[in-house]
């Protein structure tokens, strides 16, 4: 018999046009002196500067020098207008990196150390944090209701997740119109992303049944609507329906953790400079073929056949086609692996500790193996 504990501490507020409550949700939680942090395009096209004014008072600060991959300096500066504001609660408006870094930043504040100290495990991750509240303007990450904050430390040459339940934001505002001005290929990356999530979270060794459910609903609706939302930017349902599947794999990988194709992403997106979204999805078609015939092969074609596909490998195959119509890359050229000590280079970097959640075990070899068959991928 199965033991499992399934736990989703954030409220999730979820609708077209909810982004017009903030000012009341601040009211209502009584929150009264905080910093937005936002991603750069926001301050630009003076959305942040709105939000602050709309918030009668209750944001006296923006906060927007984040990197598209986030740095634990981009977290401590975060981390230092906080203190120097005075600053009790925080609001989070942007992707995943915005997320990631307002997560830790909220932390660290209430500290006097460095975010690399708790990145190399140096320091544990005790005490509290401000409240945040998490505004997602890409359907992605679902960082917005995770406790995971994947940060660069570039002194040590390091990108690594970080983990604690310290990093929950206490309110998760999930607008669906807010994706609207989401360009191709961050729809693209971030929707692939998505579903790198619930494939994972369902073949993952920490599965359990109450993370298969929403990792299932969030693939169906992936490989429904991704593809229009890609072609018709303003098919406000096909954005609505990635919204939910992003949150929706959430709330299935948030506990179960990624697993082999994200540990991958890593050296691809550090080494070889592929954003996130698309790092994961650069493998994720082998893995699911290569799991598909492991210790849980009766559950993956199951899964495969109620998502409409004939099999496994017709649905790993499917990843490639949406890639392929989405212009994302292919092949190991494709994405800068040219030689040798290139591919020995990004199977050295591959094994962070979410390679070893794969339920088919991975060695050096069989890594080489797998990545060297994408030298040759047909184009389909």
């Amino acid at each position: 018999m199965e033991n499992f504990l399934y736990k989703q501490p954030v409220p999730i507020d979820f609708g077209a046009g909810k982004i017009k409550q903030l000012p009341k949700i601040l009211k209502q939680m009584n929150l009264n002196r905080g910093i937005l942090i936002s991603a750069p395009s926001m301050v630009r096209l003076g959305i942040a500067e709105e939000i602050k004014k709309q918030s009668e008072g209750r944001i006296v600060a923006i906060f927007s020098d984040i990197r598209p991959n986030p740095t634990v300096k981009n977290t401590d500066n975060c981390a230092q207008m906080i203190r120097e504001n005075k600053c009790e609660f925080a609001v989070a408006l942007g992707g995943g990196s915005i997320m990631d870094c307002a997560k830790v930043a909220c932390y660290v504040a209430g500290t006097e150390n460095k975010t690399a100290d708790y990145l190399s495990k140096n320091i544990p991750v005790t005490g509290s944090s401000i409240p945040l509240i998490a505004i997602p303007t890409t359907s992605g990450t679902a960082s917005e209701i995770t406790t995971v904050s994947v940060l660069t430390d570039e002194d040590r040459d390091v990108k690594a997740p970080l983990a604690s339940d310290l990093f929950y934001p206490v309110y998760a505002l999930v607008d669906p119109e807010l994706t609207l001005s989401c360009p191709p290929y961050v729809t693209a990356a971030s929707g692939l992303d998505v579903l790198a999530h619930s494939l994972e979270a369902f073949y993952g060794k920490k599965h359990q049944p109450l993370t298969d459910l929403p990792a299932e609903r969030a693939a169906s609706l992936v490989f429904k609507h991704l593809l229009t939302a890609y072609h018709e930017p303003d098919n406000i349902e096909a954005r609505a329906k990635m919204s939910e599947a992003s949150v929706t794999a959430g709330m299935a990988f948030n506990l179960t953790q990624t697993a082999a194709a994200h540990a991958c992403s890593y050296p691809l997106t550090q080494d070889f400079h592929i954003p996130h979204g698309e790092a994961c999805a650069f493998t994720l078609p082998s893995f699911w073929k290569i799991n598909s015939k492991g210790p849980e092969v009766e559950r993956l074609e199951a899964f495969s056949q109620r998502l409409g596909f004939e099999d496994a490998e017709e649905l790993a195959n499917q990843i490639d086609a949406m890639k392929k119509e989405m212009g994302l890359r292919l092949t190991l050229n494709d994405v800068g692996v040219n030689t040798e000590q290139d591919l020995d280079q990004l199977v050295e970097g591959s094994f962070s500790p979410n390679m070893y959640n794969n339920p088919v075990e991975m060695t050096k070899e069989s890594l080489k193996e797998m990545y060297s068959a994408l030298k040759g991928i047909k184009t389909l």
